[in-house]
């Protein structure tokens, strides 16, 4: 029996093969699971952070693969988008809970913890604004190694770049933040 690539199983699934679909997800839902796990410590929203990014690709969020770059770069995209997104529909319900709670007069306003601070600096402050000025390209890579926490050469597969280009890249984005941030 041949052993299938991950690009003829997504093929496979994004014609509606269910075998083909659940070997794809052997593979990589335990890989997912632990990457994402590095950037939330809620196993609850993780299982299902991975539950709807497969739900996606079944879908046929597996037909958009054109089979450029790495499967598994590809995946961990669509992942770490909808964990950021869970995240966001996370915080956006505690911040109206607690609204809804000093309107009823329940609690007081309470201090912001430091991670609602920061979190509230990226999304607001000058951080923002800065990375918003880098060029697409620099964006990019300050995307798939910082906030992605990919490593150089996964980036360099995702963004089909050689991974001395990404160094670079990070150096020169890394001096723009560095500028106008000071």
């Amino acid at each position: 029996m041949r052993v299938q690539s991950d690009a003829d199983l997504l093929a496979l699934a994004a014609a509606g093969d269910r075998a083909a679909f659940e070997e794809f997800y052997r593979r990589h839902a335990v890989w997912l699971t632990l990457r994402l796990r590095y950037r939330c410590a809620d196993e609850t929203l993780i299982d299902d952070v991975v539950q709807e990014t497969f739900l996606e690709l079944w879908h046929g969020g597996a037909a958009r693969y054109r089979e450029q770059g790495d499967i598994a770069g590809w995946l961990w995209r669509i992942g770490s988008r909808r964990l950021v997104d869970a995240l966001r529909r996370t915080s956006a319900r505690h911040r109206l809970g607690r609204l809804l709670a000093r309107f009823r007069g329940g609690e007081e306003p309470s201090e912001p913890s430091a991670e609602e601070q920061v979190l509230r600096g990226v999304e607001h402050g000058d951080l923002a604004g800065a990375l918003s000025r880098l060029s697409p390209e620099l964006r990019a890579v300050v995307q798939a190694t910082v906030l992605d926490g990919l490593t150089t050469a996964e980036a360099a597969v995702l963004l089909g770049i050689p991974p001395g280009t990404v160094k670079t890249r990070a150096m020169r984005a890394r001096r723009q933040l560095r500028q106008e941030l000071a």
